[in-house]
């Protein structure tokens, strides 16, 4: 079977992550991917030696990829224009739809109005994107299959194992703080420096790594902020991190006896938080939206009032000052709960069922 994949934006955020470790996954499974985006925002060298990627917003080209590409099934991830596109190229295959953005006003033009098309089913990676969904479309099943990731890949690592001559490195008697993704108003970064100002008063044995954003539109304004607040002590900023260097990231927070840290104000999922407890990281968020689906409260991470700056750094400080034996036990919980829950050979056979029902493919053996 061979399926394109169509959004807008590469990013090396949550969306492309999650379809990366699909990707891979269906390979195994005979299942063939492609990709086609319009806009690189710097995402392109995750998919590498994946999956064949397209790049371009030129119309003709587009169609010609569909019309020429003999694909069994598209899906289509929050773009509105594919369904014009789709039109123009007659594909008549079954069409599934990925309703991703978690804010309905954003996620509204994308999902009603699906003419010329009809699809065959909307796919949404949480409960509380389902609700979301369901308030915009009617007659068009919703199916919850969460985001799978690569366990074999984020796992913990230990000792010499760890990259620790690579950067970011550890400053000694740190504890470390990670705040991974975008650097945009949904993920809140205002909140975030809100937080290390006051923890900066407080202590100084926190540091806070921010991990990505050297292409989002809020960088110059969060850059600024930083450096007007005097925070670029405690806030150190790597704007690139090779995404293959990631389960190193969060090993080396784990290794200090830190967290990562979420400001966000709503997610459809967030692949960071299970990729963090995939690694062993506890995690610290905000109660909202999707997140308490997978962080479980006082288990594996905290969740605190959206919004509520000291009760964060409470959580913060609560998981910092743990004895080893109460970290460790978290961290375990952590891994297991991904493990047993968002591990790609728990997640995706649901999708590859999906596709080869849709498609009308006998299984594979």
């Amino acid at each position: 079977m061979k399926v394109l994949v169509i959004w807008r934006l590469l990013t090396v955020g949550g969306v492309n992550a999650g379809w990366r470790n699909r990707a891979i996954y269906f390979k195994q499974q005979g299942i063939f991917t492609e990709f086609l985006y319009t806009t690189d925002r710097g995402g392109l060298h995750i998919m590498d030696g994946v999956a064949p990627v397209y790049l371009t917003k030129d119309e003709n080209k587009i169609v010609s990829i569909i019309r020429n590409g003999r694909y069994d099934a598209i899906i289509v991830v929050d773009t509105a224009d594919a369904y014009r596109w789709l039109g123009k190229a007659e594909f008549d295959g079954p069409v599934i739809i990925e309703a991703r953005t978690p804010e309905i006003n954003k996620l509204s033009p994308h999902i009603k109005d699906f003419r010329p098309i009809q699809p065959a089913t909307i796919v949404v990676p949480s409960l509380y994107q389902k609700r979301l969904a369901s308030i915009l479309t009617e007659n068009i099943p919703i199916q919850v299959i969460y985001n799978g990731v690569d366990t074999s890949f984020f796992r913990p690592i230990a000792g010499a194992d760890i990259h620790h001559n690579t950067p970011p490195t550890v400053t000694a008697g740190k504890k470390v703080i990670g705040w991974i993704g975008r650097i945009d108003r949904r993920k809140n970064w205002k909140l975030l420096l809100r937080i290390a100002d006051l923890i900066q008063k407080e202590r100084n044995d926190i540091e806070f790594w921010v991990i990505g954003g050297a292409q989002s539109v809020q960088r110059d304004k969060f850059a600024a902020r930083r450096i007007e607040q005097k925070l670029d002590d405690i806030v150190k900023w790597f704007p690139v991190i090779p995404y293959q260097e990631m389960p190193h990231i969060y090993a080396k927070i784990r290794e200090t006896g830190g967290c990562t840290l979420a400001t966000t104000r709503g997610e459809s999922f967030g692949n960071t938080f299970i990729e963090a407890m995939a690694c062993g990281v506890p995690v610290v968020a905000p109660g909202v939206t999707s997140l308490p689906e997978l962080v479980i409260h006082r288990k594996t991470g905290l969740l605190f009032r959206e919004g509520h700056t000291r009760e964060a750094i409470k959580h913060i400080y609560r998981i910092v000052d743990m004895d080893q034996a109460r970290y460790e036990k978290m961290s375990r919980a952590a891994v297991r709960q991904v493990q047993e829950k968002f591990a790609m050979e728990c997640i995706a056979p649901r999708y590859t069922e999906l596709l080869r029902t849709l498609v009308g493919k006998v299984k594979y053996p």
